[in-house]
């Protein structure tokens, strides 16, 4: 089985298995709805690296949400100490 194949089918898993009906594997417009931006500022800040936990998969974007809330955990603490 090529590597490409096993992530999609661990991505498909994943969904399947979360936990209070949320998936741990986002798309760009689950993305761009939980930080409340538009789809392609999304896409850019993906492309650019600014948001951590994207992998592109076949061309597809498939983010770790787990990453993503910790990412934004991390900012939010960083601007209370200012």
């Amino acid at each position: 089985m090529k590597d490409t194949e096993q992530i999609e089918r661990a991505a498909i898993e994943a969904q399947a298995s979360s936990e209070c009906g949320e998936s741990s594997i986002l798309t760009v417009d689950e993305l761009a709805s939980l930080l409340r931006i538009n789809r392609d500022t999304a896409y850019k800040a993906l492309a650019a690296g600014q948001i951590p936990g994207g992998r592109k998969i076949r061309g597809v974007y498939r983010i770790n949400r787990e990453a993503v809330l910790e990412w934004l955990n991390g900012n939010q603490r960083r601007s209370e100490r200012q």
